[in-house]
Formats: structure tokens, sequence, C-alpha cells
């Protein structure tokens, strides 16, 4: 049996060097937004030929100082291409911003012909709008979650289990948020959905634990708090850790997938899943279950 809560300040030290190394990152990377959060101009280039979109973006970038994100698309009936660049900002472009960008596409890529098709403005306030809404999906789950384990989970303190649940997925979501920060990939929808995906993966793994510390407390109900959590722990843990590995691989194949295509959008969701999985299993095996005997002992101290 794995002693978890007798070497709990390691597993705590090991969050807090890696929650301080996100924030020294915050200093020296800052925080990037998409324009999905922040507003800013989406335009669009017919283009001919071939071209490579990472090129297009970094140019639009450089030549603007904005974090931009660019797409293809292509109409399936008249065959003809364009390139997308979604530039972030508070405000849209201006026509001297334009005819600046559209000189230096010109000048890089003069064999691919690109003329500006269309150009829209997004507001600040629309980025603001999304970015509370998500905001309020990610607490409202949070939330429900407490919810559901202080009630499915009474016999063993069901509400020290929630907020002990709790607290090992907001670990969880500032571990993926960090990993946006380190890897420099703006702020999106894809954090949302990493967030949401990760929040259900944590606590799915959580429950099972609690599930077996709920057995193990009848079939020893006078065993010592910090004991049951151990033998709990140790008991499901190699179920956790095979579940991990299976989806780790999978978000691995995703993002290696992406990688060779060069799919953006894929690879800014797959790489950050990847490192929340693993956080996810970490804070469920070293982080809650410490957290909850920590609270039970708590309480029969001040009993």
């Amino acid at each position: 049996m794995i002693r978890f809560y007798k070497n709990r300040n390691i597993y705590f030290a090991i969050s807090a060097f890696i929650m301080l190394v996100g924030i020294i990152c915050i200093f020296i990377n800052g925080v990037r937004f998409s324009i999905q959060f922040s507003g800013g101009a989406i335009l669009k280039y017919s283009y001919e030929g071939e071209i490579n979109i990472d090129d297009v973006a970094k140019l639009s970038s450089d030549t603007l100082n904005r974090i931009t994100d660019a797409q293809q698309t292509e109409d399936i009936a008249t065959r003809s291409k364009k390139v997308v660049l979604n530039l972030s900002g508070n405000s849209g472009l201006s026509a001297q911003e334009q005819e600046v960008l559209n000189q230096a596409l010109l000048e890089k890529f003069p064999e691919n012909n690109l003329k500006l098709a269309e150009s829209n403005i997004v507001e600040p306030f629309i980025g603001k709008t999304f970015l509370v809404n998500s905001a309020i999906a990610i607490l409202i789950s949070a939330v429900m979650i407490v919810i559901y384990v202080g009630i499915q989970f009474k016999k063993i303190s069901g509400i020290s289990a929630g907020i002990a649940a709790l607290i090992a997925l907001f670990h969880d979501i500032l571990i993926s948020f960090f990993i946006f920060v380190i890897f420099r990939i703006p702020l999106n929808d894809s954090f949302v959905a990493v967030v949401l995906t990760i929040i259900g993966f944590s606590v799915n793994d959580t429950i099972v634990i609690y599930d077996r510390i709920r057995e193990n407390k009848t079939l020893f109900p006078k065993i010592d708090v910090e004991e049951l959590v151990d033998r709990s722990i140790t008991q499901s843990m190699s179920r956790s850790i095979n579940t991990t590995v299976s989806t780790v691989i999978a978000t691995l194949v995703l993002y290696i997938f992406a990688q060779i295509y060069d799919i953006e959008s894929i690879k800014q969701f797959a790489l950050p899943m990847t490192f929340g999985l693993i956080s996810g299993s970490y804070s469920t095996i070293c982080i809650a279950g410490p957290i909850w005997v920590m609270w039970q002992k708590s309480k029969k101290k001040t009993a």
C-alpha cells in the first residue's frame, strides 16, 4: 500500500512548482487572446496555386503586430480558394493598415495573386460576451460536480469530498491554462473545450476513488481515515493510470496527425488536452484524496 497522505507535501510541492513556472511564463510570454475573446478583424483573401498559411499568418502578425490565426477554405462548386486571417485586437483595421498588409502579402507571395475578397470587424463586446459565457459554463460545471458528489457520497461526508474534488479540478484547469501560456497558444474556443473535457475526465477518475473509499469504509468501519484513503487509492490507481495512458495515446496520435497535416485548430486542442489528462490523473491520485483526509482530520480535532 502506497502512503499517499504521508507524502502529500511532496505532491503539493510538485504542483506548487508547476504553478510557479506557469506564473513566470505569464510574465515572460503574456496571455494571448484569440479573436473569439478579444475581438478584432477577419480578412479573406482569394489566391491561386498553393500557399503556406502559417507563413501568411506569421507575415500578418509581424506586419501589424497582432495575434493572427490563418485558415484555408475552398468553394466546392467553383474550386476557388481563400485564406482567412483572424487578427485579434480591440479594434478593426484602418484603411492604412489594410493597405500595408496587402502590400506585404503581394511582395511575399507574388505568384499567388492574393486579392482582398472580404473584410469584417468583430467588436470587443462580442469577445467579452463569449469569454464571460465560457467562464459561466465552467463555473456551472464545477458547482454541479460539488452538488453531485455531495449527494452521491453522503456516507463519506459528501460536501468535503466534493470540495476536495473541486480543488483538484481547478488544479487541472490551471495546468491546462499554463500549457496555453507556455506554448504561446492564444486562448480560444479550444481552451473552453479542453477545460470542459478535462473536468469530465478528472471528476470521473475522482468518483471511482471515492466509490472505493465508500466501499472500504463499509467493509472496515473502524479503519483510520488515512489508511482508508491510502488503501482505496492504491486499489484504484492501476485503473486510473491505464485509462489515462490509453487516452493520452489517442490525443498524442491526434496531435501527430495534426502536426503532419498542419491542422492548427487540432494542434491547439490536442497538445493542452494531453497535458490536462496527465494532470487529471495526477490530481485524482495525489491531490484530491490527501486533501479530503486533511479535512476529516481537521474536523476530528475541532469536534
